[in-house]
């Protein structure tokens, strides 16, 4: 009970803070249309470029965090794709967008701020090792995945396919913002501190404001959809993938900060991004966005158990 209190309440108060703010009239949903843009657009991005710029994975690093939580993340995709077009009779289209959902948790905004408040700020290396890959993987993953499926249903070469998936891969801010960290890691980089003191207070911003920001954007879409389809991402994102991932992290022999910080950032829902890659390609949108309220809701119990059950 007192993890609950202490450490998920006031992240998931802040979410409801945005909810109801948009809910009541009091935050316009064009302020909140522009809170994300600037999150996820700078924000975020600044902090994943610091983070990624000024990590330092010494010998201590296991690249089994990776494996752990990765295996779990590829094994969700391919359940959710198919349990989609299997079980629920989803076209391929659809059933991608579904797989995504499965893919994509909720690593930055939730993951980064339940982890925080849970060990500490020392205790997110792991983290941000994991988020470093995250959206280069899980976007690699969705938009090959989609291309693929549609290159097929109108007949046109795969030959295409390379410069379709990196020119949406690098117009995305958060694979810029860890792709100049890992530029900026690789060569030494030193800014002055004058350029840093700004660059921390952009990053200050970043978590409380997409929280606040998420909130509002999970007023706007209301639970509709196929509800077996919602409940069955729910079920892949919440304790499917925390399991493979606690499971591959205990026969790998993680160390407890990387295996506490895989296993809460596997049990994290679906994060916006699902959304915005549905309404990118415009499939099963409204199931995407139902799956992150719902997921989001129920994983204030969910990380509660998890948290329970960490070392």
């Amino acid at each position: 009970m007192q993890a609950l209190l202490d450490v998920i309440l006031p992240v998931f108060l802040v979410i409801a803070a945005g909810y109801a703010a948009v809910w009541k009239g009091w935050f316009s949903e064009s302020g909140v249309d522009g809170l994300m843009s600037f999150t996820q657009n700078f924000a975020i991005p600044c902090l994943l470029f610091r983070a990624i710029w000024t990590l330092e994975l010494g010998d201590d690093f296991n690249p089994w965090l990776l494996v752990s939580f990765y295996t779990g993340s590829a094994t969700c995709f391919a359940a959710g794709l198919l349990g989609a077009r299997f079980l629920f009779k989803r076209d391929w289209e659809d059933a991608v967008a579904i797989g995504f959902c499965c893919l994509f948790a909720n690593s930055v905004m939730i993951g980064l701020a339940l982890t925080e408040r849970a060990y500490g700020s020392d205790a997110l290396q792991a983290n941000y090792v994991i988020v470093a890959l995250h959206s280069p993987f899980c976007y690699g993953i969705g938009i090959t995945a989609m291309e693929i499926v549609r290159a097929r249903s109108a007949g046109i070469s795969n030959r295409a396919l390379p410069g379709k998936v990196g020119r949406a891969m690098f117009r995305n801010a958060l694979v810029i913002g860890i792709g100049l960290g890992l530029f900026a890691n690789l060569v030494n980089l030193s800014l002055p501190t004058v350029a840093t003191d700004a660059l921390d207070m952009m990053i200050r911003t970043a978590l409380p404001a997409s929280l606040f920001g998420m909130g509002g954007v999970l007023c706007r879409y209301k639970p509709q959809g196929d509800g077996r389809v919602i409940a069955y991402i729910c079920a892949v994102s919440l304790m499917l993938h925390p399991a493979i991932t606690w499971t591959l992290g205990t026969i790998t022999g993680l160390s407890v900060e990387a295996f506490r910080s895989a296993v809460l950032t596997a049990a994290m829902a679906p994060g916006i991004n699902t959304y915005v890659f549905a309404n990118m390609y415009g499939r099963a949108r409204r199931v995407a966005a139902s799956a992150v309220l719902i997921a989001t809701a129920l994983s204030v119990i969910t990380a509660w158990i998890w948290l329970s059950l960490l070392p």
